[in-house]
């Protein structure tokens, strides 16, 4: 695969992502239209079935004084409660941590307003790349490229790029990847990688765009 390749694989991977559910943090998002909700929950989501981290939205989400959930809400919380509202997500100690130290540093290094770059939100508890880049693109709806294992390992499999982390297949996307695609392109290449080309065993077979794949 080229870069001029990249419109017609992206209207294959869009086709393939409407066949199927979408992931749990474009839900969120559709659900709330509010950046907060969608970096707690994709905070929840890492190392997680969407499934498992559907509930534990839905039980934590359930503890809001209005009619969105806040920061408000977590400093209600103490780390116990939250561990039992998001049990079994994975890491859950470490992410109900995180989340109940998240609006202290929130309003000690940004006066309790929620950031929307990606380098601020990197200054916040359990905030790496991956999830200030979906934070940024799904909830403050701008241009950003969220590269997990699934962006990165099928990048690479249609020779897109040639990387070895998913912070390295990030900076070369951002290089080569037209903006228009930034804010899609995870959805498309996270939904395409549960359900076809997973690691293991991808199913080759009809796959829509293995004409530009190099495995």
């Amino acid at each position: 695969m080229t870069v001029k390749d990249i419109p017609v694989v992206d209207r294959a991977l869009k086709k393939e992502f409407k066949a199927h559910n979408s992931p749990i943090i474009e839900l969120i998002e559709a659900q709330t239209h509010d950046p907060f909700c969608v970096l707690v929950g994709t905070i929840l989501s890492a190392r997680t079935k969407d499934q498992c981290t559907a509930g534990a939205v839905r039980r934590l989400f359930a503890k809001a004084k209005g009619d969105v959930f806040r920061s408000e809400d977590l400093e209600r919380l103490s780390v116990r409660e939250i561990e039992k509202l998001i049990y079994p997500v994975g890491f859950f100690h470490d992410k109900a941590r995180h989340l109940k130290e998240l609006p202290k540093v929130l309003k000690e290094k940004f006066g309790g307003v929620l950031p929307n770059t990606v380098e601020a939100l990197c200054e916040l508890p359990g905030v790496g790349r991956k999830t200030a880049n979906l934070t940024v693109a799904v909830g403050f709806d701008l241009p950003a490229i969220c590269v997990d294992v699934h962006v990165h390992r099928i990048c690479n499999r249609l020779g897109l790029v040639r990387t070895k982390t998913p912070f390295e297949t990030e900076m070369a996307l951002r290089r080569i990847l037209p903006q228009k695609y930034w804010k899609t392109w995870n959805s498309h290449l996270v939904s395409f990688g549960q359900t076809r080309c997973g690691p293991l065993r991808p199913k080759c077979e009809g796959c829509p765009i293995a004409a530009y794949c190099c495995v």
